[in-house]
This record gives C-alpha cells, sequence and structure tokens, in this order.
C-alpha cells in the first residue's frame, strides 16, 4: 500500500503536468499550431518535447491517473538505478518517435540528456523492456553475407589509399517562407578506416558538387591514390577526370548493377537514413542548419562508434580486436601511413574550370546568363577564362601577352543607382554660359553682315542718279 506521502507526491506532479499539457488537448487546434505550442510549453517549463508527448499520451490512454509517475518506492534490482522506470519509459518515447533509433542511440540520448550516467545502462537489459513493449524488431539491417565477404575482400590495408564517394537523396526542407527544398548528399568514405573525408548536403545533384566534394577533402586530408565510384554522370565528367589526374588520383567505377562492390558507401548510408530520420522529428529549415547538424552527427556519432566492418577485417587476419569495437576515428588515428598535403594554389588551380568567351565592342562578355567586364583592351578579342564552378562572383581572364584580369560580374543596379558626384574640379560654378554667349557672338556677326550688305545697297541706288 502506498504511503500518503507518496501518493500526495504523484498528485501533485500529475497535476502540474496537466496544467502543462491543458492547451495540448484542445482538438480544434491543427497539428501545426500544437506543435508550435509543444515546443513554447517546453521552453517555458524547461523539459523536452519528448516528455510532454509522453504526457500527452498518458492522460489520453487512462486520463488524470495516466499522468501520476511511477512509485519511485518500487522495489527493483539493487543493479538499476533508482529511475529506471522513468527511464524506460524515455526509451519506449525515445523508440516510438524515430523506430530507425538502435538501442546504442538510445542510451546514448539518454546518458546526454541526464536520465543516467555513463555506462550505467545495459544495452542486453534496455533491449528486453523494449521487446516486451513492441519495439524490439526495429533495428538495424546487418551486413548480408554477401556483403560481408565483399567488404573484407576489397578492404585497404591503409588509410587514403582508396576512397569511396556516391551521392545519396536527402531529406526535403521546408523554409520559414514555405520554399521547399531538395537535398542532397554528396560524400567521400576511406575504404580503410571508414572514416568521412567529406559529406555535405547541397540543393542541386550537379557534377560541380562532386568537384566540390573531392576539393575539400583533398584540402583538409591531402590526396588519395584513387577513388573508387559508380557510373552515375557526375562521375564521369571531363572536368571530375582532368582534376583528379592533376592530382595523381585513379578514378575507379564499379561495374553496372554491382551494389556489393560499394558495400562500405552503402553501408554508410543507412548511417544517413537514421539522421534524415532524426531531421524529420527537429524540424530543420535551411540548408546551413542542416549541414551545421549533421556535421555534429558525424563527429560526435558516426565517427566516434564502433564499427562492426573494422573489427570484421581485423578477425580475418586473426589480429586481437578490443572488447568495445574499433570506431572510424580510431582506425583513421591509429594508422601510421603519412597524409599527403598539396600546395593550396595547386589544389584550387586543379578544379578551376575553363572555357573560351568572345569579348564585346564594350569590354564586356556573357558567362551563365550574367555580364561580366574584362577590359576594353581586349575588344572583340577571343579570351579564355578560368573559374571556381561553386563560386561565380568572379573569373579569371587570360590573354597572351597580357597579366590575367580578374573579371567581376556587372551588376545593373550600379547603373541605376543615384548621380554621381563631381570632380572636385568641376564643381566651380560659371559666370555666364559659353555656349549662349557664342551663339549670340554668332547671331551678332550675321546680323552684322546683313546690315553692312544693306547699306551697300542702298548707297548704290543713289548713286545711279549722278551718272
Amino acid at each position: 500500500m502506498q504511503s500518503k506521502e507518496v501518493k500526495k507526491w504523484q498528485d501533485e506532479a500529475a497535476l502540474k503536468r496537466y496544467q502543462m499539457i491543458a492547451p495540448l488537448l484542445d482538438p480544434e487546434i491543427d497539428d501545426a499550431k500544437r506543435c508550435q505550442m509543444r515546443e513554447e510549453i517546453a521552453k517555458r517549463y524547461g523539459i523536452s518535447t519528448r516528455s510532454l508527448y509522453r504526457y500527452e499520451a498518458g492522460y489520453r490512454q487512462d486520463q488524470f491517473q495516466g499522468l501520476r509517475p511511477m512509485n519511485r518506492e518500487k522495489r527493483r534490482s539493487q543493479a538499476l538505478p533508482e529511475n529506471y522506470d522513468e527511464i524506460v519509459a524515455e526509451a519506449i518515447q525515445l523508440k516510438r518517435e524515430v523506430p530507425r533509433r538502435s538501442v546504442r542511440q538510445i542510451i546514448r540520448i539518454l546518458e546526454i540528456e541526464g536520465w543516467a550516467a555513463p555506462g550505467v545502462l545495459k544495452a542486453s537489459t534496455l533491449q528486453r523492456y523494449l521487446y516486451k513493449a513492441g519495439l524490439g524488431q526495429k533495428q538495424m539491417r546487418r551486413y548480408t553475407e554477401k556483403r560481408e565477404t565483399s567488404s573484407r575482400r576489397f578492404c585497404r590495408p591503409h588509410r587514403m589509399e582508396l576512397v569511396q564517394g556516391d551521392i545519396k537523396y536527402g531529406p526535403k526542407i521546408r523554409t520559414k517562407e514555405g520554399t521547399l527544398i531538395k537535398t542532397y548528399l554528396s560524400s567521400l568514405l576511406d575504404d580503410h578506416s571508414r572514416y568521412l573525408l567529406q559529406s555535405e548536403f547541397y540543393d542541386n545533384e550537379r557534377a560541380e558538387i562532386v568537384e566540390d566534394t573531392f576539393h575539400k577533402a583533398v584540402l583538409k586530408y591531402g590526396t588519395f591514390d584513387a577513388a573508387y565510384l559508380d557510373n552515375g554522370t557526375q562521375y564521369i565528367t571531363e572536368q571530375l577526370v582532368k582534376s583528379c589526374a592533376a592530382l595523381g588520383i585513379r578514378l575507379l567505377h564499379a561495374k553496372p548493377r554491382a551494389c556489393e562492390s560499394k558495400g562500405k558507401i552503402e553501408k554508410f548510408h543507412q548511417v544517413v537514413d537514421r539522421f534524415i530520420a532524426e531531421i524529420e522529428a527537429a524540424h530543420v529549415h535551411s540548408l546551413e542548419e542542416l549541414n551545421r547538424k549533421w556535421k555534429i552527427f558525424l563527429e560526435q556519432d558516426y565517427q566516434k562508434e564502433a564499427h562492426e566492418g573494422i573489427a570484421e577485417y581485423y578477425r580475418s587476419l586473426d589480429a586481437e580486436v578490443p572488447e568495445g569495437g574499433i570506431s572510424p576515428e580510431r582506425e583513421w588515428m591509429r594508422d601510421e601511413r603519412m597524409l599527403k598535403f598539396m600546395d593550396v594554389t595547386v589544389v584550387a588551380e586543379a578544379f578551376l574550370h575553363h572555357e573560351e568567351r568572345q569579348v564585346d565592342n564594350t569590354g564586356c562578355f556573357s558567362f551563365e546568363g550574367h555580364m561580366y567586364e574584362a577590359s576594353t583592351a581586349l575588344c572583340g578579342c577571343k579570351v579564355e577564362i578560368s573559374y571556381d564552378p561553386m563560386n561565380t562572383e568572379t573569373v579569371t581572364v587570360i590573354y597572351e601577352g597580357m597579366e590575367p584580369i580578374t573579371a567581376k560580374r556587372v551588376r545593373i543596379g550600379a547603373y541605376a543607382d543615384k548621380k554621381p558626384e563631381l570632380p572636385v574640379g568641376m564643381t566651380k560654378k560659371p559666370e555666364t554660359s559659353r555656349f549662349l554667349d557664342a551663339l549670340e557672338k554668332k547671331y551678332k556677326e550675321e546680323h552684322r553682315m546683313m546690315a553692312d550688305a544693306l547699306s551697300f545697297g542702298d548707297y548704290g541706288k543713289a548713286g545711279e542718279g549722278n551718272v
């Protein structure tokens, strides 16, 4: 039988929870409004929106009784924390929110949020509770036997000997203004360590995003021996071949429909799916915010979590594997192969695009629907332009016998600004109009000539009578 103190505590807690969720129980408000209100309430009371979800579900199921917290005096195993009932409830809610979450992820979230100290929660114990709740069948698929064999067969012994690259559809983002943005993830993965060299979401799937991925990866970690890619149009462009050739990188392409040969990057895409599921619950409204959260996810989750593929590789060599496994970050740092960095300008030059353009009679040329100002000295000449496809605000104009010119994009607004001020030498007010004075002078001269002509005519007529 519960004590009066315990019952009083439970009733007070239930009342407080009801006061929190009462505005959310109105059936007249739509889901969008309810979601906004839920975030505001959570911020006001300093709790998570997940707890509010749990309170609402409890009330709808058991009314006020569903809001009462569990009895903290309930007997349990000494090995479990005192608040384990609440921890289990939170774990169940976490699984229901995003079914793709693994037990390892759930434990990590609970530890970060302060529900339990690191290392206290055991995956096997929590898994049993999730199974009893009907949520134990939604775990991530493991490698098929075929894929495991393929991964071992293609695993390189050292980092940066081979990288794998691919493009994957990302989440659709709706901005606060209501615009829907489709996103695409371009990634490069180290074949040996599974370490992510570069991975970023873009708002397009043009070939330039692959070049940008390669460019950033080389700047951060140096060059690699070869890249293993599929036969997508973005990976077989002439520009990518030239760029990689300039850096000494060989491009290898998988055979059509040979998915098993890209097992590592395909496995990584399962991690991406987990992230996308989390993003759908996070309500991201911009590409910048999406990439910021993705960067944090990679650094704090994927790169630091033990990777079974790495352990399998060492077991195939009869090598001992640590009990906690090996993470991509740990394997990347452990490898003693030296990284090969190149001069920044050399790398930048390798990824520049080159085209020919005709300069018009005003010293300008057209490029990608915009006008660029070169020089009047190049009027009528055919020139070469080089540019970074990810930033075309300026391009470099190259012409034999001249120093390269940086051409800026001409903005029409520059010709629509307020009238520029006159030079200092032109600000003195004139005392008279020289134009009008000149006209007047011309006028007087013409009329003087006419007057003289008339006077000579009168003189002639007067002289005739005297002959």
